[in-house]
């Protein structure tokens, strides 16, 4: 079921065409990821959703409801953690929830209970009553999405959700997301311009630049538009050039030092089983198995002619790994 439904989004300002032609939908239930470097469009999209913008043109329905003509009815139905910090320093971790529901006409003891058991499930509940400034800016980012769950949304948006943070604070903020939909099977749609973010967490990915969608679906779909991928098998000796003609799929087939064979392949996940079953049944013994698949950013690069650098991808060891 598709809870948001964007249909050929523009968005104008003068003239700047933030938004062109976007479309995509959102399934109950799932991680949605828009994908993308600065400025490619991916806030203008979401606060369009959110109510926040108004379109040039297109529509945005959100569980039937049409952002433009019925925003009171999408808001209702939305929670919304900013890119910017939104909250008040000067003020506890409960005061800026404890103000936030008041706003939604939430009250007494329904709205303490409420503002406890959401500081709880991020870890934060024993800084209630701590000032906001002390804490850590993934403190910070934890508090802002139990903010955005506290009208308790069907739908929750977060823009950037861990920009700006240490590698702690992001796996931390990971987690909650995934608990999020594992454990309340809510529906995210998030921004990102971190390839590894985007690849963690989201079960499909839209790839935005300079407005437009390029590239859409999950990542392995998006990783395997360029159709290569990488094996390489450790033998326990050295094999003939024979064997290589026995392998089939294999785009390339080469012998190197010791007992090590590389193949290039369509889909390794594919590929792989056939491969072993043939070596092993040749008589061979597998000491190791790896392969390397196209990262996200090879897509974007494929796509666009340039690299999205905010990745920490770079630094990351090949997947898929096997030792016997």
């Amino acid at each position: 079921m598709d809870v948001i439904v964007v249909e050929n989004l523009v968005k104008k300002y003068k003239d700047v065409l933030a938004v062109n032609g976007v479309s995509f939908t959102v399934r109950k239930g799932e991680i949605f990821a828009l994908l993308g470097p600065n400025g490619a469009g991916k806030t203008t999209t979401i606060h369009i959703i959110a109510t926040l913008l108004k379109p040039t043109s297109g529509r945005v329905i959100v569980e039937g409801y049409d952002a433009v003509k019925e925003p009171g009815k999408v808001r209702r139905l939305i929670g919304i953690v900013f890119q910017e910090p939104s909250l008040d320093q000067q003020l506890t971790a409960y005061d800026n929830m404890y103000i936030h529901g008041r706003l939604y006409g939430y009250s007494g003891n329904e709205l303490r209970k409420r503002i406890l058991e959401l500081l709880e499930f991020v870890d934060l509940k024993e800084y209630a009553f701590k000032q906001v400034k002390h804490f850590s800016g993934g403190m910070k980012r934890r508090l802002e999405i139990a903010r955005g769950l506290l009208t308790n949304p069907d739908i929750l948006i977060l823009d950037e959700p861990t920009i700006g943070l240490d590698p702690q604070s992001r796996a931390r903020v990971w987690e909650y997301v995934r608990k999020l939909k594992n454990d309340l099977g809510m529906t995210i749609l998030m921004t990102t311009h971190y390839l590894d973010e985007a690849d963690e967490l989201a079960d499909r990915i839209a790839i935005m630049d300079h407005g437009r969608i390029i590239a859409m679906g999950t990542s392995l779909e998006l990783k395997n538009m360029l159709g290569s991928d990488v094996i390489y098998l450790k033998l326990s000796k050295q094999a003939p050039e024979s064997l290589c003609r026995e392998f089939n799929g294999v785009k390339d087939c080469r012998l190197l030092e010791d007992g090590l064979i590389e193949l290039v392949v369509e889909n390794a996940n594919k590929v792989l089983p056939e491969v072993m079953k043939l070596v092993m049944e040749k008589g061979y013994e597998i000491r190791e198995v790896s392969y390397r698949k196209p990262s996200l950013n090879e897509v974007f690069l494929h796509l666009t002619g340039r690299e999205l650098r905010d990745s920490l991808e770079a630094s990351s060891p090949p997947r898929g790994r096997w030792h016997r």
